[in-house]
This record gives C-alpha cells, sequence and structure tokens, in this order.
C-alpha cells in the first residue's frame, strides 16, 4: 500500500484579508469616538497602514482590524503588527501578513513530529511548506491533532491529505 500523506501550510486567504480591511475600513469612518481624530487605514503595497493623531486612537483602529480577521477565520498569528510610531503629526502602525512557513518554525514542527509523533509518521521541509507521510491514515490524524494543540507561533492548516 502507496503512503498516505498531508502538507502542513501557513497561508492567508487574500479575499478574505481584503474584506476585513474594508469591514475595518467602514467601521473606522463611522464610529463616533473615530471622529477627527484622523483615524484611517488603508493598504500601502503588501502592508496595511494604519493612522491616528493618538497612540491609542492608533491602537483602537488595530482592535477593530483584528477583530474583523477573526469574524473572517484569519488567525493572528498570520499578521504581523509593529509598534504604533510617530510620523510628522500622526502615529502610524504598519501590519505585514505572514505567508508560508519560515526555516527555524518548519525545523521547530518538523522536530516536534519527530520527537511526539507516531513513529511511523515522515516528515520533511518543502520551500515554505512540510510533507507528512505515513502508511497509517490515524497516525496522519493523530500527527495533525498533535500540531493544532501545539504552541506555534505560525497559523497552520493542512491540505492535500491522500
Amino acid at each position: 500500500m502507496a503512503d498516505s500523506s498531508f502538507d502542513v501550510v501557513s497561508k492567508v486567504d487574500k479575499m478574505e484579508a481584503d474584506n476585513a480591511l474594508n469591514q475595518a475600513r467602514k467601521e473606522v469612518e463611522q464610529r463616533y469616538d473615530f471622529k477627527n481624530v484622523g483615524a484611517s487605514i488603508e493598504t500601502s503595497g503588501e502592508k496595511v497602514l494604519i493612522k491616528a493623531n493618538t497612540e491609542e486612537r492608533a491602537k483602537a483602529v488595530l482592535d477593530v482590524y483584528e477583530s474583523k480577521l477573526i469574524k473572517r477565520g484569519i488567525s493572528l498569528k498570520s499578521i504581523d503588527a509593529g509598534d504604533p510610531y510617530a510620523s510628522g503629526k500622526e502615529y502610524r502602525i504598519e501590519i505585514s501578513m505572514k505567508d508560508g512557513i519560515d526555516q527555524d518554525a518548519a525545523k521547530k514542527i518538523n522536530k516536534l513530529i519527530r520527537d511526539e509523533g507516531p513513529k511511523s509518521v515522515k516528515s520533511q521541509i518543502q520551500g515554505d511548506e512540510l510533507r507528512v507521510q505515513s502508511k497509517s491514515r490515524d497516525d496522519l490524524q493523530a500527527t495533525m491533532a498533535l500540531l493544532k494543540n501545539a504552541d506555534l507561533d505560525v497559523s497552520l492548516q493542512f491540505v492535500n491529505f491522500r
């Protein structure tokens, strides 16, 4: 019997992220506590840029954006929000989306599977994703459960289960 396998990836659905951004933008434009504070949220290339005239208002806009991401099913582990910094008379926060699993996280996941996973499971790093293989589908499902319950700093999805 051939080996069964699945891929561990970390991807952000761009359409859902855009929808969350548009919802957050609408809420910021309409809410009373954001009037006359120069609060805005917009895309700037691959990044999301939050602007406001105080640090607290900028953080409040970030909270609105994070709540919209959660409602859209995007994990907060997949965004990288910087600290507020002053730029002229306003404060800015830059947010970037993490796409793919970086080498350090991939090695950590690989080690976790080797140390705590079922013995028949093999894993290998392929670029920005991991391929996990085993003869037993039950062992693969146990490995998925192990990775879901692990406290990793990366948002994981499981694809190509065959």
